[in-house]
């Protein structure tokens, strides 16, 4: 199967940050989630997958091609946090500039996505809800029937229904087994939906690409006192932190470490909890 991206051994250096020879892929036909706190290089990653800039070392193959590829590009559909479309245009006025510079632009799909999301034809970009205008970018991003989705926060400031209906609507889009997408964001738990694996950067620096169904039924966190928990093989335990109610630890075999304390308690790991435990451990 080929892969929609890969990424080589990326590295990309600044003055106060610096991105580490990372690769991942995303496979065609697939869902995958990119995650890490702020200042993680997200932005970088994405950035450097569009072509924005030459990285310092490594690659990034796109649709079987350089991102600089204009064809390449024309196959891409982009949402960031913010737009940057001229707040005074409408949705009527925002379709009519598309379909002049934007090859592909599928009329009849605009009018579906502006019906679909409810979103006003006549009111100008400046007057709409955050969620509006992210609904907004999510439509022209689709509008020309890409291959390839690259999504920056693209549920931010959508409420649950409406996320969960553009959740629907990805899951929808990589039906067709050429259709991929590389969703970036910090709502963990849309990601616990639909993604097929997961990226995790930390600090400029790959901590892993897992297999969604691997993480959750893999890790856990265990709650006892510290003993026990310094009793279990140190190749158990991927991070641990202590609090008021006790030892944590985020373990990479919940059932293996169940058998070893049966009386502790020992819960399935979230998204989000193994985000804390694993990007936090560099403080213990």
């Amino acid at each position: 199967m080929q892969n929609a991206i890969e990424v080589t051994g990326l590295c990309k250096h600044y003055p106060d940050f610096s991105l580490e020879n990372v690769s991942f892929t995303v496979p065609s036909g697939s869902i995958v989630g990119l995650i890490g706190e702020n200042g993680a290089g997200k932005t970088t990653i994405l950035r450097a997958i569009l072509g924005a800039f030459q990285p310092d070392g490594g690659s990034v193959r796109l649709l079987g091609h350089a991102p600089f590829d204009a064809a390449v590009k024309q196959q891409i559909g982009v949402v960031f946090s913010d737009s940057f479309f001229p707040e005074i245009l409408t949705a009527r006025h925002l379709g009519r500039i598309l379909a002049s510079i934007q090859p592909g632009f599928d009329a009849e799909c605009w009018q579906e996505l502006l019906s679909r999301f409810s979103l006003p034809e006549k009111k100008q970009i400046k007057d709409l809800s955050l969620g509006m205008r992210s609904k907004l970018r999510l439509a022209a991003a689709l509008c020309h029937h890409p291959s390839l989705l690259i999504l920056d926060e693209a549920t931010s400031g959508l409420d649950p229904i409406m996320r969960g209906e553009v959740l629907d609507m990805l899951w929808e889009f990589i039906q067709d087994e050429g259709h991929s997408v590389l969703l970036s964001t910090h709502i963990t738990s849309d990601l616990e939906k639909i993604a097929d694996s997961i990226v995790f950067l930390h600090k400029g620096q790959l901590l892993f690409q897992k297999d969604a169904p691997e993480l959750w039924e893999s890790y856990g966190v265990l709650r006892t006192g510290q003993d026990k928990l310094d009793s279990l093989p140190a190749e158990l335990i991927a991070a641990r932190r202590t609090s008021a109610m006790g030892a944590e630890a985020l373990v990479n075999d919940r059932q293996k470490a169940a058998a070893l304390l049966s009386d502790a308690v020992l819960d399935k790991a979230s998204l989000e909890d193994i985000m804390c435990f694993l990007a936090g451990r560099d403080a213990e």
